[in-house]
C-alpha cells in the first residue's frame, strides 16, 4: 500500500483506508479502527469524525470479539447459587428462548441501545405483552452489567422499557361470587374445599396446594403460608421425567405470613380436618398432594359449570381483595394477608373498585352538599 497524509494509505484494491487508535487490550497492545473511502478526502473525514467520536466516548475503548451470548452463560453460571431453582429456571429459560437467539451472536462492542431497544420491539411485534418484555429486557440489563465489569472499553448501552398497559383484573362480581361458592358447597371434596379455601383468604395456587394441616391452628383460627408447589424443570439428566413437583419457600419473603380465619371459614376447616399434621390439605393424606396445574384444570371444570368464563386462579385472589376493599378493610393489614412487599403494591395491582363501591363513594358527597 502507498502512503499520504496522517496514517491514511492506498490499498490495492483502490481504496483509501484510514487507521486510528482505537483502544488497549489487557496486556496492552494496540487495537486500531479503520475507515474507508474511494478517495484520501473521503477517508479522511470519516478518520477525523471517527477519533471525534472516540474522544466524545460514543465509541468502544476496547474491541472485544467475544459474543454477547458467553457472557449470558457466565452471568447465570456464576448467579445460580444466589437465585431460587424457579427463579433460575425462569431467567436460563428467557436466556435460552429469546435473549440469546436475539442478541447473544452480536460480538460485546456492536452492542448498542438502538441494536436492543430494536429486539425488544421485534419482541412486541411477536406478540409478547409489555410485561413480560420488560422482564426479559430486566434480564438483559443484568447481564449487560455483568459485561461491562468485564469489558471496561465497553460502550455504555440504555434499555428503553416499553410502557405496561396493564389490562383490568377479571374479578367475580358479588352474585357470580355467591353462584361459585353454592356450587363449590354442592357435594363438597378436598379440592373444591382448597378452592374455596383461596377465595376466603386470598392465597396463591401453589400455597394452596403446599398446605398441610399442621400449617391450620384451629384454636387459634390462623393459616401459615410458609411454602409453595411448583413444577419445574428437572436439571438431572437420569430423571425418568423432564419436570418435577418442588416444595419451596414462597414468592418472596413477605409471602410467609399468618391469616387470620374468619368463623365460617374455621367451620369448613373443621368439616375436612384430619388428625395427621404432615397430610396435604387437598388430599387428607401425607404421601399424596395435588400439584398447581391439576387443581387450575379442576377449577375450569367448576367455574365452566357455573357458567363463569375467564376465570382462573388467580381472579379468586383478586376477587379476595376487591371484596375486602368493598367493606372498608385497612390497605396495609391487606397487604400482609396477600404477602405483598408494600401496601402500594397492593393498591396499584389488586384493588379494583367496582361501579357499586365508586357509586357509593360518590353518594358521599351529598353529606357536604355536593
Amino acid at each position: 500500500m502507498s502512503k499520504k497524509g496522517e496514517n491514511i494509505y492506498k490499498r490495492k484494491d483502490g481504496r483509501w483506508e484510514g487507521r486510528y487508535i482505537k483502544g488497549y487490550d489487557l496486556s496492552g497492545k494496540v487495537r486500531h479502527g479503520s475507515c474507508y473511502g474511494k478517495t484520501y478526502r473521503e477517508a479522511r473525514e470519516k478518520l477525523n469524525a471517527a477519533k471525534a467520536a472516540l474522544l466524545q466516548g460514543d465509541l468502544p475503548t476496547s474491541c472485544s470479539r467475544k459474543r454477547f451470548s458467553f457472557y449470558c452463560d457466565e452471568w447465570l453460571c456464576l448467579n445460580r447459587s444466589r437465585f431460587k431453582e424457579s427463579t433460575y429456571e425462569k431467567y436460563e429459560t428467557a436466556l435460552v428462548k429469546h435473549i440469546k437467539p436475539g442478541l447473544g451472536g452480536c460480538t460485546v462492542s456492536a452492542l448498542s441501545t438502538a441494536l436492543v431497544g430494536q429486539f425488544g420491539q421485534e419482541m412486541l411485534d411477536d406478540g409478547l405483552s409489555p410485561k413480560t418484555v420488560r422482564d426479559i429486557l430486566t434480564i438483559v440489563h443484568a447481564v449487560l452489567e455483568y459485561t461491562q465489569t468485564q469489558e471496561p472499553g465497553m460502550r455504555p448501552v440504555k434499555i428503553v422499557y416499553p410502557k405496561d398497559n396493564r389490562k383490568e383484573m377479571r374479578v367475580l362480581s358479588p352474585e357470580e361470587q355467591k353462584r361459585l361458592t353454592a356450587y363449590l358447597l354442592s357435594d363438597m371434596d378436598e379440592c373444591k374445599f382448597g378452592v374455596l379455601l383461596a377465595l376466603l383468604t386470598g392465597l396463591r395456587v401453589g400455597e394452596v396446594c403446599a398446605l398441610k394441616w399442621g400449617d391450620i391452628s384451629l384454636a387459634d383460627r390462623t393459616l401459615t403460608v410458609s411454602s409453595t408447589m411448583l413444577r419445574l424443570k428437572d436439571y438431572d439428566a437420569s430423571a425418568p421425567q423432564k419436570t418435577k413437583i418442588v416444595l419451596t419457600d414462597p414468592k418472596t419473603g413477605n409471602s410467609v405470613r399468618v391469616i387470620p380465619l374468619t368463623d365460617y371459614a374455621v367451620k369448613l376447616c373443621r368439616r375436612f380436618w384430619v388428625g395427621d399434621p404432615d397430610a396435604f390439605l387437598l388430599t387428607g393424606e401425607s404421601g399424596r398432594y395435588v400439584e398447581p396445574r391439576i387443581l387450575q384444570y379442576k377449577l375450569e371444570k367448576y367455574t365452566a359449570d357455573c357458567g363463569l368464563a375467564g376465570v382462573h386462579f388467580h381472579v379468586l385472589r383478586h376477587t379476595f381483595a376487591t371484596r375486602c376493599v368493598e367493606v372498608g378493610f385497612e390497605i396495609k393489614s391487606l397487604s400482609e394477608i396477600l404477602g405483598h412487599t408494600s401496601p402500594k403494591f397492593t393498591l396499584e395491582r389488586y384493588v379494583h373498585s367496582s361501579m357499586e363501591l365508586k357509586r357509593t363513594n360518590m353518594d358521599k358527597l351529598a353529606a357536604v352538599g355536593c
